[in-house]
């Protein structure tokens, strides 16, 4: 183990490593009960969709165990899943058909992965613009976090407000938070993992984890239910664009996020990042085949990275336990079905994402509003990909009206004239 993922070179060891990976997946198993329960809405059956979630998960997360050896998991990613229901609800296309645009979009991603150019785009995105992102999207999780436990609810007069204190969930979601903050200011290692064990803990005997059943037998996974000729007969060459490009940016983002806080990355540079993009890009190609919408790397990766997660041994408990979650579905809706479990979590994560705030020269306007843009649109669109967008839209213009136009790389005017075109003509979201 310590020559496959260099552990030492890493300094970590495989407890670490493992309490990582368990972190990681408790964080974002629900993935395997929703992605089916949003997709089952366009029409592929829900037992395919489980199926078909758990297998890009464990492709794409072992790719990136074994290629890349970061602790980035790999699964169908929020987002894409709705705007694949709803371009089959809106414009009346079979799931079929879609499903053959998410397989080109994952050819070409892959073909992507392999140039240049992702990496390219890593680089060229400057400092300020990281440290939006990464800080975007620690605000973006930590927004989820207070959703899902109902600490922060709609409000008609402001959009949202605080949430109601005697509901259960929010409650236990109060008390996890509380007795996992607890545990951090002791510095107590697995803080994380075990204040999520204590909280399930309470949980199940104050009836709001209630299992019904442990194992189950797993369905059969369907093969290659996808029309490839209905993209071309229907030319849907808008929606392969918009699922390759808000892939792209939402991975890349992701990457960059987890990369930031783990301390990845090297004078602005990505290390294997080649390898590590190739990995989201299998994964979705592979995931189409079996029937579910594009994959990308996970924001939760974030928390088995802050309990001390810093190789692919991280990944590859992840991916053994999405593979043995067939057989216990059971569990996992359980799991699912109580957000107080992980909401606390990364609501803590989101506060550790914020340190780069601090590195961002806030006295130069042209280098502080891009980031501070980034960082209001993520939570407020939830959507990683639009934070990014506004980014790459505001960065260059300010520069170039600043008189430092020369100091912007050209991809990045490039691509802030292709999110205005997409903006306008085919928004993703």
């Amino acid at each position: 183990m310590n020559k496959l993922f260099k552990l030492k070179q890493n300094n970590t060891n495989i407890r670490t490593e493992v309490v990582a990976g368990f972190t990681t997946f408790l964080t974002m198993v629900y993935i395997v009960v929703v992605n089916p329960a949003i997709l089952s809405g366009a029409g592929i059956p829900f037992e395919q969709v489980f199926m078909a979630t758990v297998i890009s998960a464990v492709v794409g997360t072992l790719f990136m165990a074994f290629f890349s050896n970061y602790p980035i998991a790999i699964a169908p990613g929020m987002g894409m899943n709705a705007y694949f229901a709803s371009v089959v609800a809106s414009q009346g296309y079979s799931y079929q058909v879609v499903l053959g645009t998410v397989f080109i979009a994952g050819i070409i991603f892959m073909l992507l992965s392999l140039t240049q150019l992702r990496e390219t785009l890593i680089e060229a995105i400057p400092p300020s613009l990281k440290f939006g992102i990464t800080s975007g999207i620690g605000l973006f999780i930590a927004f989820l976090g207070l959703k899902m436990s109902g600490i922060v609810v709609p409000n008609e007069a402001t959009m949202v407000g605080f949430g109601d204190l005697h509901q259960p969930v929010t409650l236990l979601t109060l008390a996890g938070l509380f007795i996992t903050l607890m545990l951090m200011a002791r510095n107590i290692k697995g803080a994380l993992f075990i204040g999520m064990i204590i909280t399930g803990i309470i949980g199940f005997f104050t009836g709001q984890l209630d299992f019904n059943g442990f194992t189950s037998v797993p369905p059969t996974p369907v093969f290659f239910d996808m029309d490839i000729g209905g993209v071309f007969a229907n030319s849907l060459y808008t929606i392969i664009f918009a699922f390759l490009l808000v892939t792209i940016f939402d991975t890349t983002g992701t990457m960059i996020g987890v990369a930031e806080q783990a301390g990845f990355m090297k004078d602005g540079k990505f290390p294997r990042a080649k390898s590590a993009l190739m990995a989201d890009a299998t994964a979705t190609t592979v995931g189409s085949m079996f029937g579910t919408s594009p994959s990308t790397a996970y924001i939760e990766s974030t928390s088995g990275v802050t309990v001390g997660g810093r190789t692919g041994l991280t990944s590859l408990v992840v991916a053994i336990l999405f593979a043995l979650s067939i057989f216990f579905s059971p569990v996992i809706g359980a799991i699912a079905d109580l957000p107080a479990m992980t909401a606390p979590v990364l609501i803590i994560v989101g506060s550790f994402m914020m340190e780069g705030l601090a590195r961002i020269n806030w006295k130069s306007f042209d280098e502080a509003f891009p980031a501070f843009a980034i960082i209001l649109t993520m939570p407020l669109t939830s959507s990683i990909a639009t934070g990014i967008s506004i980014g790459f839209i505001t960065y260059p213009l300010l520069k170039l009206i600043s008189g430092k136009g020369k100091d912007v790389h050209w991809i990045l005017y490039l691509f802030g004239v292709i999110f205005i075109l997409q903006m306008i003509f085919f928004p993703a979201h």
